[in-house]
This record gives C-alpha cells, structure tokens and sequence, in this order.
C-alpha cells in the first residue's frame, strides 16, 4: 500500500455470546414445551424473552439455570457446555437468577436470605462450619457484612434489614431477591417476571436500576417480562416465543412491527 492510499476499513466489532443455546427442546410426554429454539445473549446486554402465557418462557429459564434439562441441543456458557450441569455447578460458573413467585426463606432475616446467596463464594465447608475457626467466623462477618451492603444497593432501607423475609412488604422482598442473586457474584442474571405486582413508578425504576447492573456491575442480563412499557425501554435485543418456538427476534422496535408477533402477542396487550 503506498503512503497515499487510504486503508480499508476495520472489520466491525463482533460482540462476544456470554450464553448460547443451540435448538433447545423440552418435552414432557407428549407435550412440547420449548420446540428447536437457538438463541444468543451478547455480553453486556439486556435481552428479554416474551410471549403468551404458555409460551415456554420459564421452561427455557429453567433448562438455562439446570433446574430441567434439555430433551434435545445444548447450551453454552461461554465455551462451556452447561447442557447437564447441575443448578449449583451453573451458580458457579456465574448465572444467577430470581423467580416469578418469591422464594425467599420466610423465618430467616433480610440479612440471612443473602448471606445464603454468598454461599458458592464461600471457602467454609462441612467441617469448617461446625468447628468455627477464626477464620470461619472472619469470612461469617465479611459476608454478613456484604449482604448489608448488597441490600443497600438494591434500595432497602435499613430497619428491614434484620427484619423476617415473611414481614416484609413484597417490593421489599423483591429487592431482598434481587439482592440474594447478586450475592453470587454472577456475570449472567436471569430475572423473571421482575416488575411483577409492581405500579408503574416502580416498574420504571426498576427499569433505570437494570441499567446500572449492566453498566456499574459489568452484568449481561435476560428478563422474562409481560410489561411491554418495561421491555421496549430497557431491551437491546428481543427474542420472542410462541407455542414454545421462536417466531421473531431482534431489536425492540424490530420485534414491535412483526406481524407474527402482534397477532401473538403484542395485539392482544394494545391497540
């Protein structure tokens, strides 16, 4: 090339899959609920995954967090097949997620419910847990400590924090659930159903503080979300399932004028 020449243009940056799943299909019996889905999640993104009731959306939650495991495919974190991985193995490897219906230990302190999220970051074993070591009981403080400070990020006030999951109002459990996944330390948070019960002030917040967990935590993060207001604002991408396929996906505005999607869905939610 001479001094002269102008040199070509870079190749465009290629975003890197944090997860993968590769014709997923889930069958119980005779029914299919996820039916040859592939879909990927970008590093760094917010991805939500939509559709009718029935639609095979926690299904496909579940075989991604090892709670079910595909009939067919496979899923990928990262380089790693997580296809048959165990739920805890897959905690470990940096996916954490909440549930559409609370599952908070209802006797247990706000402060308690995350300190059990803490638990795969914890080196105390068995052994170490009934014998008590100083340095059992250092780690015991520091997580302690932690769940304080995870809870305060989430936006509880402090008097609930030592207060019963069960006596807590339930955007306060929410945030205790929220902070409990984040107690693992993930890169990948799956949220379902997260403005759930929510009014429309507090869904927008919400929306604001999914934000900050990708930009201040580094986080990529997939939502199941019926609340369209919530989806189209905070989504970069949007995968949508019907009758456990996949009948769209790409970017929200994208997905909001396909045809198939608004008999399916979204003209069933507006006019």
């Amino acid at each position: 090339m001479s001094p002269t020449e102008t040199p070509p243009p870079a190749p465009p940056a290629v975003a890197l899959s944090v997860l993968r799943a590769e014709h997923v299909t889930k069958q119980f019996g005779g029914l299919v609920a996820v039916n040859d889905v592939s879909f990927d999640i970008p590093q760094h993104s917010i991805v939500s995954l939509i559709g009718p009731n029935g639609a095979g959306k926690t299904t496909l939650f579940n075989m991604l967090t090892g709670l079910y495991r595909p009939t067919q495919g496979r899923i990928l974190l990262g380089e790693r097949d997580i296809t048959r991985a165990r739920p805890d193995v897959i905690t470990s490897y940096g996916v954490a997620r909440t549930f559409q219906n609370i599952r908070l230990f209802g006797a247990m302190t706000a402060v308690e419910n995350v300190m059990i999220g803490h638990h795969t970051q914890m080196r105390a074993g068995l052994f170490g847990s009934i014998l008590r070591p100083p340095w059992v009981r250092r780690e015991e403080l520091q997580t302690r400590e932690r769940a304080r400070e995870l809870l305060a990020y989430v936006g509880l006030r402090e008097p609930a924090f030592d207060r019963l999951a069960s006596q807590l109002p339930y955007g306060d459990q929410r945030r205790v659930e929220l902070a409990r996944a984040l107690a693992s330390q993930p890169t990948l948070l799956l949220l379902d159903e997260p403005t759930a019960g929510m009014n429309p002030n507090e869904s927008q917040a919400l929306t604001e503080f999914m934000r900050a967990l990708r930009d201040e935590l580094k986080l990529t993060i997939l939502l199941i979300e019926h609340d369209m207001k919530v989806v189209m604002g905070v989504s970069e991408r949007v995968t949508v399932l019907d009758y456990g396929k996949k009948i769209a996906e790409g970017e929200p505005a994208e997905v909001r004028a396909d045809p198939g999607v608004i008999e399916a869905y979204l003209g069933k939610r507006a006019s």
